[in-house]
């Protein structure tokens, strides 16, 4: 009994070197050199994980930054003093930072939409979604708040059944965009404190669009008339935002005048 004891026990033994020794060779053979300016880069972001910059989380960002030299004023989360951090980490320009923000492109209230039915389902956006005919403009505001549940930041809420940002609290993150399932929010280069939008997602014929939206783009193309800034396409006006400056103010208000259902509006913080 003893020697079979002693047997299995220097059999263990022996196994445990033969195995420690594999290991041993098997991290320095296949041991990955790690750039440790990818690790300084990644403590020099925020951590917050977003994915507003385009990467998945801020290590995956820091690891484009080192090995591919992408710009390193893509997070909105941790603003200028984070670029120029990274920026000096790096060796290189910050570079032009434009402060990103969404927008919802929608400005119809409940009293505003026509065609409404009533839904019995699970208050969720993308649970309304896939009910046909929950509401007449299948391009507009669901309002039941999945990008609110998703926000970090308190920066959007429901209001009268749409989606608005606080742009006081909006960083751009884009966890919003991602949410909606019809796609009607985006994020966009604030260069003025306010731009000009067109909050209007229907790209239906004038009369279609006129039938479940009081306030809907009817595409007349009066804006586009005004101002050079606003183009349109499928039925839609559309707003060059990186365009707009405090010089084109006047005509730009000339358009807001002119649109016969005033979806055109200043959006960002005054």
């Amino acid at each position: 009994m003893m020697v079979s004891l002693g047997i299995a026990g220097a059999s263990m033994l022996v196994m445990a070197i033969i195995f420690s020794y594999i290991l041993g060779w098997a991290n320095k053979k296949f041991k990955v050199v790690v750039d440790p300016k990818i690790e300084e880069v990644t403590q020099a972001l925020p951590g917050a994980n977003c994915g507003g910059c385009g990467y998945l989380g801020c290590s995956d960002y820091a690891l484009a930054i080192v090995a591919d030299n992408d710009p390193v004023n893509k997070c909105t989360v941790g603003g200028e003093a984070c670029a120029k951090a990274i920026a000096d980490l790096m060796g290189v320009e910050v570079g032009d930072m434009v402060p990103l923000h969404a927008i919802v492109h929608c400005n119809a209230p409940l009293s505003s939409r026509l065609g409404r039915t009533r839904y019995m389902g699970e208050k969720r956006c993308a649970s309304a979604q896939q009910v046909a005919g929950v509401q007449g403009c299948t391009f507009g505001c669901l309002g039941y708040g999945d990008c609110v549940e998703v926000c970090n930041y308190d920066a959007i809420h429901i209001l009268d059944g749409l989606a608005r940002v606080d742009y006081e609290k909006c960083i751009g993150c884009g966890a919003c965009t991602k949410a909606c399932p019809r796609g009607i929010i985006s994020i966009e280069g604030f260069r003025q404190k306010a731009i000009p939008v067109v909050a209007c997602s229907n790209k239906d014929k004038a009369k279609d669009a006129k039938a479940v939206c009081n306030n809907a783009c009817i595409g007349c193309k009066a804006c586009a008339k005004e101002s050079d800034l606003f183009t349109i396409s499928d039925n839609l006006s559309k707003c060059n935002y990186d365009g707009y400056s405090p010089l084109k103010y006047e005509e730009v208000m000339k358009a807001i005048e002119k649109c016969p259902t005033g979806c055109i509006q200043f959006m960002g913080s005054r």
